[in-house]
C-alpha cells in the first residue's frame, strides 16, 4: 500500500485501511457507496506525480487509484473532442490526437507519465499554456461520481454553452475533495504545421524577464515562453553535458507556431540583451532545444530534495517577482532553482534542501512565505497550476478571504457533507 499513499512531495502519508484499483466507474461507484456508508475517508489519485501534496494517503482512508481506467472511449476529428477515462496518461492522448493531425494542448512537463484524472483534478497547466490556456480551457465535460455513489454529468460535446451553472469548471481543479472523475470530454485542437523554437542565453536573469515582456507586448503570440535560471541550468548541464557557458545566467526558449519562421526571427531580435541567440531550423532542433526545459525538474531532484512551488504574477511584474526570489535565496542562504512558463508569468521557485530530512528546514519555510507574499503583494496567486493540496494549506487565507472560505466550505457541504473525500486538502 506504500506505493499508492504519497504523491511527488516530502509530505509524509497517513496509513491507509487499503487501496481499490478501480478498473470502471462501476468500481468507483461501489467504493464511494460504501465509503459514505461506514464513514470512511477516500483520496483519490492518478499517477501520483502531484507536487502539492494532494494525493497524500490519511489515516484510516481508502486510496483510490484511478490509474487502471485508461480507455480512451471516443476520439472525434469531425467533433475535435476526445471522450476519455481519467488514468489516460496526458501523452498517450496527445499522441492518439496526432494521428489525425489533431493534439491535446495542455502539456505538463510530466506529460509522459501524468494522466488525464490527475491534470483535471489539479486543473495542471504546462509549456503551452501561454497559447491555450490550462487544462479547465480544453474540459468541455465530465463524468464524476458524487460521494455517495451518486453518477452526475457536466457539460457538453459542444464548443459553446451556457445552461445551469459551469459545474464542469467546478470540478476542475478541486483536487478530488468534491467528487471522483471518470471519464472527460476534451477539446483538441489541430496540431501545428510548422513550429520553430528559440533559445537564448542571457548573462543576467533579470534581462531574461524583460525579453519576455518584450516579446509578449510586441504580440509575437509564442506557444511557448519558457524561462530557466542558472542553478537550473547547471544541474541539466552536470547531468546531460549541453555545453552551458561560465557567462550564462538564464536561458529563454520561445517556439513559434503555423508560419514561424517570421514569428520567431522576431522573438529573436527582441532577445536583444542576450549574449547567444539560436533558432531552429529542423523539427529535431526544434525537439532537442524543449527538451531542455522538460529536464529541469529530474536535474533538479538530483541535487537533494525539492519543495516544488508555482505562484503565478501578473506578466508586467515577471521581472519584480525574478528579483525578489533570487534576493530571497540571498537573504536565508537557501538554494531556489527558478523556471517559468514566463509568457503567462507562472514562476516555478524550486526550494532544494537535504535528502533525509522529514520536511524541509526553518530556513526554507521562511524563504517560501516571503516568496509566496511577494506574489500576492504583486496582484498574484499563491499557485498557478500544480494546487494547494497540503502543502499551502497555511496560505489559503492570505488570498481567499473570509467570504471566500466561508463560500468554499457552503460548496464542500453540498457535495460531500459527511467530508470524506480526501479530508483536509485544498480547503
Amino acid at each position: 500500500m506504500d506505493a499508492y499513499a504519497r504523491d511527488r512531495t516530502f509530505a509524509p502519508p497517513g496509513k491507509p485501511l487499503g487501496v481499490v484499483l478501480a478498473q470502471s466507474r462501476d468500481d468507483v461507484v461501489a467504493t464511494l457507496r460504501w465509503a459514505s456508508a461506514h464513514r470512511v475517508p477516500v483520496v483519490p489519485r492518478g499517477a501520483g506525480t502531484g507536487l502539492a501534496g494532494g494525493a497524500t494517503a490519511v489515516d484510516g482512508c481508502v486510496v483510490l487509484s484511478l490509474a487502471r481506467m485508461t480507455a480512451i472511449r471516443e476520439l472525434s476529428p469531425q467533433d475535435e473532442i476526445a471522450v476519455v477515462e481519467p488514468g489516460v496518461i496526458t501523452a498517450d492522448l496527445d499522441r492518439a490526437a496526432r494521428a489525425h493531425g489533431l493534439m491535446y494542448a495542455p502539456d505538463p512537463s510530466s506529460y509522459e507519465i501524468s494522466t488525464i484524472g490527475g491534470n483535471l483534478a489539479t486543473n495542471a497547466g504546462g509549456l503551452r499554456c501561454v497559447k491555450y490556456g490550462v487544462t479547465r480551457d480544453s474540459a468541455l465535460g465530465l463524468e464524476v461520481v458524487l460521494a455517495d455513489g451518486r453518477v452526475l454529468t457536466t457539460g457538453r460535446r459542444t464548443m459553446k454553452g451556457v445552461t445551469g451553472y459551469d459545474l464542469t469548471g467546478l470540478f476542475v481543479g478541486s483536487e478530488g475533495t468534491l467528487g471522483v472523475i471518470t471519464a472527460a470530454t476534451l477539446r483538441l485542437r489541430r496540431a501545428p504545421r510548422e513550429l520553430s523554437t528559440v533559445a537564448a542565453e542571457f548573462t543576467s536573469l533579470r534581462d531574461a524577464a524583460e525579453a519576455v515582456a518584450a516579446i509578449i507586448a510586441e504580440g509575437c503570440q509564442p506557444s511557448m515562453l519558457e524561462l530557466l535560471d542558472r542553478t537550473t541550468l547547471r544541474a541539466i548541464d552536470d547531468w546531460k553535458n549541453i555545453g552551458l557557458e561560465p557567462s550564462t545566467r538564464a536561458m529563454l526558449i520561445a517556439q513559434a507556431e503555423g508560419p514561424a519562421e517570421e514569428s520567431a526571427a522576431r522573438m529573436a531580435e527582441l532577445c536583444a540583451a542576450a549574449s547567444f541567440v539560436a533558432v531552429s531550423s529542423t523539427p529535431e532542433e526544434a525537439a532537442e532545444l524543449v527538451g531542455i526545459r522538460r529536464l529541469a525538474y529530474p536535474a533538479k531532484e538530483r541535487l537533494g530534495q525539492c519543495l516544488v512551488e508555482d505562484v503565478c504574477v501578473p506578466r508586467s511584474a515577471l521581472p519584480e517577482m525574478i528579483t525578489t526570489i533570487e534576493e530571497t535565496a540571498a537573504r536565508h542562504g537557501v538554494l531556489i532553482s527558478t523556471v517559468a512558463h514566463a509568457g503567462d508569468g507562472n514562476v516555478h521557485p524550486v526550494f532544494v534542501f537535504d535528502r533525509g530530512l522529514a520536511e524541509p528546514p526553518p530556513e526554507v519555510w521562511a524563504a517560501a512565505d516571503e516568496v509566496f507574499r511577494a506574489a500576492l503583494a504583486l496582484g498574484g496567486t499563491l499557485t498557478g497550476e500544480h494546487g494547494v493540496g497540503l502543502l499551502k494549506k497555511r496560505w489559503l487565507g492570505l488570498e481567499t478571504g473570509p467570504v471566500a472560505a466561508e463560500l468554499h466550505q457552503g460548496i464542500k457541504q453540498v457535495f460531500d457533507p459527511l467530508d470524506i473525500l480526501n479530508p483536509g486538502k485544498a480547503i
